[in-house]
């Protein structure tokens, strides 16, 4: 099969597990954690005091700075703003809203004009507004993206290979909401005015692609490109080379080669802004492993804990040793059940047997991490120069280049924790920069 990318992996997929079905409502849950900071970029302010009463899809964080807005993802009474724990492992100040199961709606939720009667930089204000960001994990906020990218593309990508294993919410939003994920992309290419549209999906997505093919109008501009399964494939800059030939010069964003990359959900999130007035509350979370009793995907609340999540999809089994937020690859393990889903969560995987650890107390220099990095790194030298705190070699080499997709620790023989290290001389490198 022909290598579209460089390096790159074939791990098990898992897929089948959770593949299939409407994505269900999970319950309401008695309250909702809500981070200021669910985006990269700028922790915003809240807008909300204890003992207010707040609306769903009230706007209860914002800030002048790079961020994108946060919104009640139900309706109720505010009961705390302090620091909570976060996924990533540190406290975040939060909004904690106490359910009053209503619903009641923000009077500002209202559907704008089509599409087409909008100005790019009204959608682009829409987009904001609504607290869009990058939902298949990068979180980046939308419309600062898309406000980068103007007049600079002639490509609009809509990333649907969802190429990590177990991950399903991208697939079963396309075979579900496939006019959602359409119509949003219709708002970016009104936006942008790019010569060439490209929804991609990788081609362990049968259904989805079928389902996406009819879906679009006979008219449509816009192409769906099948690609072969291949991790990490879904990588912003793994992609533009493997659907355009481009590639991204180190330190430069897509635009450089006129590319602009957005995840399948973030478009449909941008047809419900658009079409619907509605801001990024809630989204298709994939509750999957064999740790889980039921695996599925769930239409779940911002700010609903991960074990109400997955107490909705049939609970956990008693022999689950590990929960990952995300995909076996790129994804954070927790400690903590009552974490909150966030913007960014496409998936709670729950594994019965945890991850290898590391059995080669050095690397063994075998280079297989180097044949398969899609980066073009070298991970076993990137390695030794973390572990040695050699921050001049780290920077020659291009650390801040990885994008910790996990693939030279899933090729080393050692199962040594390669991610882990290079997220630490990152850490190093900034800290340097500070200084």
């Amino acid at each position: 099969m022909r290598k579209l990318f460089w390096g790159g992996i074939h791990p098990e997929g898992h897929k089948d597990l959770s593949r299939g079905g409407a994505p269900v409502p999970a319950p309401l849950p008695v309250q909702v954690v809500l981070p200021m900071v669910q985006h990269i970029g700028a922790a915003c302010t809240p807008l909300v005091q204890v003992g207010d009463q707040v609306k769903m899809g009230q706007k209860i964080g914002d800030s002048d700075g790079l961020c994108a807005p946060v919104h009640a993802s139900v309706s109720g009474k505010v009961v705390a703003v302090e620091p909570r724990p976060h996924p990533n492992g540190r406290e975040v100040l939060s909004v904690v809203i106490e359910n009053d199961y209503t619903d009641t709606p923000d009077d500002a939720l209202k559907p704008h004009l089509t599409h087409q009667e909008l100005s790019p930089q009204e959608i682009l204000g829409i987009i904001r507004e609504a607290g869009i960001v990058g939902m298949g994990g990068a979180t980046f906020p939308t419309d600062v993206k898309a406000f980068s990218a103007l007049g600079q593309v002639d490509y609009i990508l809509i990333n649907a290979c969802e190429c990590e294993p177990y991950i399903t919410a991208d697939d079963t939003l396309l075979c579900t909401y496939p006019e959602q994920v359409i119509r949003g992309t219709e708002a970016l290419m009104h936006t942008l005015t790019p010569r060439h549209t490209i929804i991609a999906v990788e081609d362990n997505k049968a259904e989805a692609i079928r389902i996406l093919k009819n879906a679009l109008p006979k008219d449509s501009s816009i192409e769906v490109r099948v690609l072969p399964t291949r991790y990490p494939q879904g990588a912003e800059k793994q992609l533009i080379q493997a659907v355009t030939g481009r590639q991204v010069p180190p330190g430069k964003l897509p635009a450089a080669v006129g590319c602009a990359v957005f995840n399948a959900a973030t478009a449909a999130s941008v047809y419900q802004a658009v079409y619907e007035g509605k801001p990024v509350t809630r989204r298709i979370v994939t509750v999957t492993g064999d740790g889980a009793a039921a695996p599925k995907n769930m239409i779940v609340r911002i700010g609903t804990s991960l074990e109400q999540a997955i107490e909705a999809a049939g609970g956990i089994r008693a022999e689950t040793q590990k929960v990952i937020c995300g995909g076996p690859m790129m994804g954070v393990a927790q400690k903590d059940l009552t974490m909150p889903v966030l913007k960014g969560t496409n998936a709670i995987l729950c594994l019965k047997e945890a991850l290898p650890q590391p059995s080669a107390p050095t690397c063994i220099r075998c280079s297989r991490c180097v044949a398969v990095c899609p980066m073009h790194l070298q991970p076993l030298y990137l390695y030794r120069f973390e572990q040695s705190g050699n921050k001049k070699e780290l920077e020659r080499l291009h650390l801040m280049d990885c994008i910790e997709c996990g693939s030279c620790a899933y090729a080393c023989p050692g199962h040594l924790p390669l991610v882990e290290r290079f997220r630490a001389g990152k850490m190093l490198l900034k800290e340097a920069k500070k200084a």
